[in-house]
């Protein structure tokens, strides 16, 4: 049972690795904040904007939980915004993780 509470928490981190570098990554090449959307100008760039906000939005589903309104931070949407995001970089991982395996 342990093995498997491991794994899972081994995939969510790989999961949450990649959606910060690949944010990070994103914000110094398009020198632009990173943001969930699908809009471009073209069809390619609301291509590349939905695949950048699925492997990215674990990081900026946290960063969204973590704003604060007014002078407080609200605990719940930071709940629901961790929860959202650690569940999502599960997903990611487990793609990264199946795709590392795969060829491996």
């Amino acid at each position: 049972m342990s093995r498997e509470l491991i794994l899972a928490g081994f995939i969510m981190c790989v999961g949450l690795c990649i959606a910060g570098a690949g944010t990070h990554l994103y914000q110094m090449i398009a020198r632009q904040q990173a943001m969930l959307r699908y809009d471009g100008k073209t069809i390619w760039h609301g291509l590349g904007n939905l695949v950048m906000s699925f492997f990215c939005g674990p990081y900026i589903m946290l960063q969204m939980g973590w704003r604060q309104q007014g002078e407080t931070m609200s605990i719940s949407m930071g709940l629901v915004a961790a929860f959202v995001a650690f569940g999502w970089s599960f997903i990611t991982g487990l793609m990264i993780v199946g795709t590392y395996v795969s060829f491996l």
